[in-house]
């Protein structure tokens, strides 16, 4: 995979990713914010269901191994609990403020890989990453 393909994919990612911080914020207005969290994934599933089919990528998941299943069930659950929790805050707070705290996930992965998957990022790298952080504590003080 070359450094452009991934970079796009990131990039879109970051565009839709403020999108549904928009969208949910705009949305959940006088919805609980579980049942707007089980609409979003129920709109998920469905179009998720539908890209696999037409794209022809669909294949037995009984015959994923027992670690994969075990992984992919934690990511799961991992982003079920990420997305009551962001409905929640954007329903208390601004989709400004909560978007970029949100994102103290970046902070968060750079550690959790360089403790768990032995990733080791540069110098450079790291500082840029203590910035995001400092960023998302400046923008959640925010009045």
């Amino acid at each position: 995979m070359t450094a452009s393909t991934w970079l796009f994919w990131a990039l879109a990612s970051a565009v839709f990713a403020a999108l549904t911080a928009v969208f949910a914020k705009i949305g959940i207005e006088g919805v609980d914010s579980d049942l707007a969290t089980l609409i979003r994934t129920a709109v998920i599933i469905v179009v998720l269901a539908a890209f696999v089919y037409a794209t022809g990528k669909w294949s037995n998941p009984l015959e994923l191994s027992t670690r994969t299943w075990f992984f992919l069930v934690l990511s799961g659950l991992a982003t079920g609990a990420s997305w009551v929790c962001y409905f929640r805050a954007l329903k208390l707070g601004n989709a400004s403020q909560v978007a970029p705290v949100d994102k103290l996930s970046l902070v968060l992965v750079a550690i959790f890989a360089f403790a768990f998957l032995g990733e080791r990022p540069s110098l450079r790298e790291w500082l840029g990453i203590a910035m995001v952080g400092a960023g998302v504590v400046v923008l959640a003080l925010k009045k």
